[in-house]
């Protein structure tokens, strides 16, 4: 069966390390994603809770992640788990430097179902938009501090 793959580029004024800072910090992820339980090392399960919303009929849900490959400031990768088998995919980030900034390449793999993979590509939109506003206020944030 062919799967499809969301993917994004995404540019930052920020250097890799503060990106890295909040792609791979609990509670910089908690502040532009979801609540969690990260910790940046290979073979760590954590969940991220996506809290309900009455107005859009949504329950919350649990997704289930383990990290895969973790390499600071350049790559993360983590599987993306919802349901007994209702959705199993995978979460990757590439950092490149940019000049000053960072070029982060975002692959969202292995979606079977059309609805999954439109709902998570809006999804993605959202949740990167909120990345760029704490990336933005980096000097106020203690979790993108060295």
């Amino acid at each position: 069966m062919t799967t499809k793959t969301i993917r994004r580029e995404l540019k930052f004024t920020q250097p890799p390390a503060v990106v890295w800072r909040a792609l791979a910090t609990p509670e910089a992820l908690a502040d532009w994603m979801y609540p969690n339980d990260f910790e940046p090392r290979v073979g760590h399960r954590f969940t991220f809770r996506v809290p309900p919303d009455a107005r859009a009929r949504f329950d919350g849900l649990t997704v289930h992640c383990e990290v895969l490959r973790c390499a600071p400031p350049s790559e993360l990768e983590f599987t993306w788990v919802v349901g007994e088998g209702w959705l199993d995919t995978r979460v990757r980030y590439r950092l490149e430097a940019d000049g000053d900034g960072t070029r982060v390449l975002f692959e969202h793999s292995g979606f079977k179902e059309d609805q999954a993979f439109h709902g998570a590509e809006f999804g993605w939109k959202l949740m990167h938009g909120k990345l760029a506003k704490t990336l933005e206020k980096e000097s106020n944030n203690p979790a993108l501090k060295a």
